[in-house]
């Protein structure tokens, strides 16, 4: 189940913070509830996607893209995503999530977000997002611009760039 009273909590206590700029990083802190673990008391690896998803949820707040979006008619998905994972989150944990906008192509946004623990890195994610209406994808030009945007994106990390080459490789559909 989404954890929907986690997501309001985390618009409410982000809501009088300041606005972020585009590329700026937000930074949000969670707990490692019990319904969050695996059998191995740990933080369950789906539910770190889900916690990643409720930081992003705080950056597009911040960044003033939610308002944007409604209205032009724009919703966004996942198209994709990379975890590492280092360091064990364990019950009761707490956690510092750091998430920022790395850039974008011509179709896709690249987000980067990290959870930290005493000082220490415990995973990072990337996250392919996009941004559609009833005709399909968004170019990311124009999806900056109406964000206020001027000129184009950052260069992308190597890395993140590597990835998404690998993704385009990758086959689909998957062999049955």
């Amino acid at each position: 189940m989404y954890p929907v009273i986690r997501l309001a909590k985390e618009l409410l206590v982000h809501r009088n913070a300041p606005r972020l700029g585009l590329l700026e990083t937000h930074v949000s802190h969670h707990v490692c509830w019990p319904h969050d673990i695996d059998i191995w008391m740990e933080l369950n690896n789906g539910r770190t996607l889900t916690l990643y998803d409720l930081g992003r949820m705080g950056l597009f707040s911040r960044i003033g893209i939610v308002p944007v979006m409604k209205r032009e008619g724009w919703t966004g998905t996942v198209a994709g995503s990379s975890v590492r994972y280092r360091r064990r989150v364990r019950m009761f944990d707490r956690v510092e999530m750091r998430s920022r906008i790395l850039g974008w192509d011509a179709r896709f946004l690249y987000i980067g977000q990290s959870m930290w623990r005493r000082g220490e890195a415990t995973s990072q994610a990337l996250i392919r997002t996009a941004v559609t209406d009833r005709n399909g994808l968004v170019p990311m030009e124009r999806a900056a611009a109406a964000l206020g945007h001027e000129g184009g994106s950052p260069a992308l990390p190597a890395w993140v760039e590597a990835w998404s080459e690998a993704e385009a490789r990758r086959p689909w559909p998957p062999e049955a």
